[in-house]
């Protein structure tokens, strides 16, 4: 099985979109799941290949000297490639209710770009060293762009403008001298089990600046101060939301982050050194400063804006912290942020397409007028905060784990303190629904969302309760990571 296949179906389907439109748009909708099944397809024979030890690369297109583009699967990246596709599925099916709900203009080229973008984050995910994932690290940031400009009103616009400058300014004008930096000093840009810098006679100091080049650099993580892209592109239509925060584009920032600690630094190379602890204090600084303004956030979809900034670093500060157990939470908590956060944004959509309301304010008995999506919402907010019997349980005991193995509580209390703020942002939200009588009096039956986005919302809400029951499958497949 070659990786280049997982690139064909997203790309493939792109041509369908446009001949079949608006005019037929069933079959265009239809074209977009089969080709999402077929990539989950493709991705799932990959998993075997490399569960069974197979090695599964593509050929490769030299580009200088020994430098190159090419794709190879390794557990992490198999990881994130099932989950884009899966979610990809799931996400067009919410979409067709959202789109059509919602009346939204320029559905064709919605459809269009987020293929696009999937193909890039399958590019990402197999990328077999930093050259190639630096590109389509690119790709996705112009890919995604039309998904945030969607509206073409000039709050979209503005916010558009905004999610180019920083994270474009943030990977040319750092990522990339750091990708240069790590290949004149290493001579070469390959993922390596262990790291490829630690045979490079690099000073302590110019380690720490290299990494802090990385870290800002990759402004998709959305470290303070590189986070305001976020916020600002929820003036998306709900899909896109659900894109940036669950599918594509913050998912492919703390993955880059991953892969950088893990095969370009090497874990070792970053404890010994000590180089990460001038900027975990920056990443536990966002972790509960984000969480703080959520509070401050009556627009539903803003708080959970936040709420994926704190998030997105635990993830980073689990790369940071250099232990097996807390990397390995890391990436496990890439896939149980994803299904707990996407359900909580489909959830929103569904709210505001169904209700039109979009103020936490406004939500005050709601529950009993949309019991299916509240109830779904409360489960989501579980799997974020880290409680039965939601996912996210487990990824956060391994961070919270490789804290204790780093030899410092203090990222443990940062944790700790982050989820007892998880619990007064997220909770009242539900609790309020189902137990705040409204303003005005309703006596009318069920208001839910439409079908196809009800079944997104109970599919994903589903996987996070299945992911707390049966978090072995997603073990087994991070042990096979070679950390060293």
């Amino acid at each position: 099985m070659n990786p280049l296949w997982t690139l064909l179906p997203p790309l493939l389907v792109i041509p369908f979109i446009i001949l079949f439109g608006e005019k037929h748009r069933n079959l265009r909708e239809g074209a977009i799941i089969l080709a999402g099944l077929v990539l989950l397809g493709i991705n799932d024979r990959i998993y075997s290949a490399v569960t069974n030890g197979q090695i599964v690369e593509s050929g490769e297109i030299a580009i200088l000297a020994n430098f190159s583009l090419r794709l190879s699967a390794e557990p992490m990246g198999v990881l994130f490639g099932l989950l884009a596709s899966f979610l990809w599925v799931v996400t067009t099916v919410y979409s067709i209710g959202y789109m059509r709900g919602h009346d939204e203009k320029n559905q064709t080229r919605f459809y269009c770009c987020f293929a696009l973008a999937i193909a890039c984050v399958m590019a990402a995910a197999y990328a077999d060293n930093l050259l190639t994932l630096f590109v389509a690290y690119e790709a996705i940031t112009l890919s995604t762009f039309p998904l945030v400009t969607h509206a073409g009103n000039d709050a979209s616009k503005k916010a558009g403008r905004l999610y180019l400058l920083l994270l474009m300014c943030g990977s040319i004008g750092l990522f990339l001298p750091a990708v240069i930096w790590i290949a004149t000093a290493a001579g070469t840009l390959d993922f390596e089990a262990g790291g490829i810098l630690a045979d490079a006679q690099m000073s302590k100091a110019s380690l720490a600046f290299l990494l802090a080049l990385c870290v800002f650099g990759v402004g998709k993580a959305a470290v303070m101060p590189m986070h305001r892209w976020l916020p600002a592109a929820m003036v998306a239509p709900t899909p896109v939301s659900a894109l940036l925060h669950a599918v594509a584009v913050v998912k492919t920032g703390v993955f880059t982050i991953l892969k950088l600690i893990t095969y370009t630094f090497g874990i070792d190379l970053v404890s010994s050194t000590g180089v990460a602890s001038y900027i975990l204090p920056v990443v536990a600084f966002t972790v509960i400063a984000s969480s703080l303004i959520a509070f401050t956030k009556d627009n539903l979809k803003a708080r959970l804006a936040y709420s994926t900034i704190s998030q997105l670093s635990y993830i980073v500060m689990a790369a940071l912290l250099a232990t097996t157990m807390s990397v390995t939470g890391g990436a496990m908590h890439i896939v149980m942020h994803a299904f707990g956060k996407i359900t909580l944004f489909f959830c929103a959509g569904a709210i505001m397409v169904s209700l039109h309301k979009t103020n936490i304010s406004d939500l005050d008995g709601m529950g009993k007028r949309m019991p299916i999506t509240m109830v779904c919402f409360f489960i989501g907010a579980l799997g974020i905060i880290g409680l039965p019997p939601a996912s996210g349980v487990w990824s956060k005991l391994l961070i919270a784990g490789g804290s204790l193995e780093a030899g410092n509580a203090f990222w443990l209390g940062v944790l700790m303190l982050s989820t007892l703020l998880n619990i007064a942002y997220l909770l009242p939200i539900p609790l309020r629904a189902f137990f705040k009588p409204p303003a005005t009096p309703y006596t009318g039956g069920w208001t839910e969302a439409p079908a196809p986005s009800l079944w997104a919302i109970t599919v994903t809400t589903t996987v996070c309760i299945l992911l707390f029951v049966f978090p072995q499958p997603l073990i087994n497949l991070l042990g096979l990571i070679q950390w060293r």
